[in-house]
C-alpha cells in the first residue's frame, strides 16, 4: 500500500510554539482520513478490553467505561499528512484508569492498539501512561462522529495522529514491539510530530 506524503494548507509560521515542523494549521476544519471503511458500532454490544501481559485482564462495556473517573484533554491534535487543529477537547477515560485496573506485568513494554475494523497501531507503554493517553468518546462538547472514530477512539494526542487508533476495543500489553498497520507500510514506529517520524528511516 502507498504511503501518503500529507495535504498542503495554509502555514502559520507566527505560531512557532505550537506548530510541529512541516504542519499547517488546519484551522476551523477537521479532515477526515481513514485506512478502512467507516463502521457501524453499536454501544449496547461494544466493549473496550485490555489482556496480553496483565495480572487482571479485564473487559468494560460501554456503561461501565462511563462509570470509570472520566478524564479530560484539552489541547492540539497533529496528522502525520502535515495538519495540526489547535485547542480541542476530548472526554473520556485515561488510560492510567485502565492500566491500573489490569495491573501491567513487570516486563510489559508495548501496546499494540487493536480496533473493530482489524487496524492496529503499536506505542511504547511509556506513550500512553502518565497522562498521555485516553479512551474518548467526547469531543468539543459533542459525542465524537462515527468518521473520527466514534463512538470510541484511542487518543494519544503527543504523537501523530494515527497512533490514536480509530474504533479502538482492544489494548495488548506486549513485552517485545511488533509493527502495525500503517508500521508495516512504510510509517515510522512511533510517530513524534517535534521529530518528524513520519516515515520509516526519519531520526
Amino acid at each position: 500500500m502507498p504511503v501518503t506524503r500529507g495535504f498542503f494548507g495554509k502555514r502559520r509560521p507566527e505560531r512557532p510554539d505550537r506548530l510541529p515542523p512541516g504542519q499547517y494549521d488546519t484551522g476551523s476544519s477537521w479532515p477526515t482520513l481513514t485506512a478502512e471503511a467507516t463502521p457501524q458500532l453499536d454501544v449496547e454490544t461494544w466493549t473496550m478490553t485490555v489482556d496480553g501481559l496483565v495480572g487482571r485482564p479485564s473487559s468494560w462495556s460501554w456503561r461501565e467505561m462511563h462509570a470509570l473517573p472520566e478524564s479530560t484533554y484539552f489541547g492540539d491534535i497533529h496528522c502525520v499528512t502535515t495538519w495540526s487543529k489547535f485547542d480541542m477537547t476530548f472526554r473520556g477515560v485515561s488510560v492510567d484508569t485502565l492500566l491500573e485496573i489490569a495491573m501491567p506485568l513487570p516486563e510489559a513494554r508495548f501496546v499494540m492498539a487493536h480496533s473493530t475494523t482489524g487496524y492496529t497501531t503499536n506505542l511504547p507503554l511509556e506513550d500512553v501512561t502518565g497522562g498521555r493517553a485516553w479512551v474518548v468518546w467526547e469531543v468539543d462538547g459533542r459525542p465524537l462522529p462515527r468518521g473520527h472514530g466514534g463512538p470510541v477512539r484511542l487518543l494519544v494526542p503527543h504523537l501523530y495522529f494515527w497512533k490514536s487508533a480509530k474504533w479502538v476495543t482492544r489494548l495488548e500489553l506486549m513485552e517485545r514491539d511488533r509493527p502495525g498497520f500503517w508500521e508495516q507500510n512504510g510509517y515510522h514506529d512511533r510517530g513524534d510530530p517535534w521529530l518528524e517520524q513520519r516515515y520509516q528511516g526519519d531520526p
